[in-house]
């Protein structure tokens, strides 16, 4: 809206998207290829880089930069005042050994998943850890969170989302997706069989706050040789349907969200 852009701080909004261009496929850049990534001019990137480093948010051995461990103060301040995430460890932990398969919970952020806790048991073939993202059409958490979310969230994702195709069993039309996430409400819970890497299979519940909106998601993910669609629906859904329960709980109880 014009009235948000006006109160907008230009400079702050090109240091955001400076520092979103460090990665793990990026974690060192130079001045030129972050005005690159970011969209800048190579000026104001120096500034901003500078600027970082004088607040020790990057450090610098004059021609490449890095991000120091400072700036993880932003991502815990966000995850500690989540009322819900440190009741939420040792039932995540429990549910793993239970079902003897990695667990985690994630939010949704635009189109993807990021991943808030996770208690891994087996290494994936793609590696996870908190912080990670995913594309949100294309995982269990994601269909689980955008069941529950606001209708106008909902419509905004489908209208939006780019829906990759990532492997033959990916949800690629804004159709098929409402349709499935009309199947994940009427359950309860969503099931992703290789839509986002093939051979693994996860099953995700939402974690609900007030007017059973999703506030979060826990998912369980095992080898589809290993661990068959019904064996996942008969026995690891109950015990992720109940873990899910129990952290929805812990959030009605805090009654912050």
């Amino acid at each position: 809206m014009a009235g948000e852009d006006r109160d907008e701080i230009g400079s702050l909004v090109k240091a955001f998207a400076l520092l979103q261009v460090f990665s793990a496929e990026n974690p060192r850049v130079t001045i030129t290829s972050a005005a690159e990534l970011a969209g800048l001019t190579r000026p104001t990137a120096r500034r901003i880089l500078i600027t970082c480093a004088n607040h020790g948010f990057v450090e610098s051995d004059g021609r490449e930069f890095w991000l120091t461990p400072k700036i993880m103060r932003l991502g815990f301040g966000y995850l500690s005042a989540l009322p819900f995430w440190e009741p939420a460890m040792p039932k995540l932990r429990a549910l793993a050994e239970e079902a003897n398969e990695s667990t985690s919970m994630a939010a949704l952020d635009g189109h993807e998943i990021v991943y808030l806790l996770r208690q891994p048991v087996r290494p994936g073939l793609i590696p996870l850890n908190v912080g990670s993202r995913l594309p949100a059409h294309a995982t269990s958490l994601g269909k689980a969170l955008l069941a529950f979310a606001p209708a106008h969230d909902v419509e905004h994702f489908l209208a939006r989302a780019p829906f990759e195709a990532l492997t033959p069993s990916t949800i690629t039309t804004a159709e098929a997706m409402r349709a499935e996430l009309e199947r994940v409400r009427s359950a309860g819970y969503a099931i992703s069989d290789g839509e986002r890497e093939l051979g693994v299979r996860s099953a995700a519940a939402p974690v609900l706050g007030r007017g059973g909106v999703a506030v979060a998601a826990i998912n369980i993910s095992a080898n589809a040789v290993r661990i068959s669609h019904e064996e996942m629906e008969e026995r690891l859904v109950p015990l992720l349907v109940r873990t899910a329960s129990l952290v929805s709980e812990d959030v009605r109880f805090q009654g912050a969200i």
